[in-house]
């Protein structure tokens, strides 16, 4: 569960004094964050707009986007990503790897499920294993949902270039992240959402 941002903040100020002054005086000056949360689709749509916004910028993201939506024409989004559609979607702007991707989790949850009351309930660890048994949904991905989505405190998404040469600059490019970040339990999603303030760089593909 998602903590009083004031609480987390002077956590994370606490934890960073003794070791890393550049990074205790970056926290201070950023001030208490709130991490936002990102759950007002269903989890397989947001998870489905969340693939289609991955890397290009959140203008063409939005475009994109409001596409595919007129391209259901008004029937049920999950519905609409199925195989026979794959031309309607691509003509969208989605790239053949996200089109496939998207038709992917639609399928999932129609067969196996992807519930949201389902997939919260789950320990973080086995949620992500669910998430990347689906084709084109990487650990990036993942740790992206469970942050934002799930509102996960602890997760430090080391794949992301930005969350982790941040703190690298501000710690030591001698040590791995993942033992520096560490130091931060159980409050690394808050970390990384630091690290991304500072260098004003949200994450790719998160739907705002």
């Amino acid at each position: 569960m998602i903590m009083p941002h004031r609480a987390v903040h002077d956590r994370l100020l606490s934890a960073a004094e003794p070791l890393f002054p550049a990074l205790h005086a970056a926290l201070g000056k950023l001030g208490p964050l709130d991490l936002p949360r990102r759950d007002d689709l269903p989890f397989p749509a947001y998870l489905c707009r969340a693939i289609a916004g991955q890397q290009i910028s959140v203008k063409a993201a939005q475009s994109i986007w409001a596409r595919v939506e007129a391209s259901a024409e008004g029937a049920d989004l999950l519905d609409h990503f199925c195989p026979d559609n794959a031309d309607t979607l691509r003509g969208c702007g989605l790239s053949g790897a996200k089109t496939r991707t998207i038709i992917t989790i639609a399928e999932t949850h129609r067969t196996v499920g992807l519930d949201t009351d389902a997939l919260r309930a789950l320990p973080i660890d086995q949620r992500t294993d669910r998430l990347t048994e689906i084709w084109g949904v990487g650990q990036w991905t993942a740790d992206m949902m469970n942050i934002f989505y799930f509102g996960e405190d602890d997760v430090w998404p080391d794949g992301d270039v930005a969350a982790r040469k941040t703190l690298e600059r501000l710690t030591s490019k001698r040590r791995k992240t993942v033992r520096t970040a560490a130091l931060f339990k159980p409050y690394r999603s808050w970390l990384a959402y630091y690290m991304w303030a500072h260098v004003d760089a949200p994450p790719d593909g998160t739907p705002t």
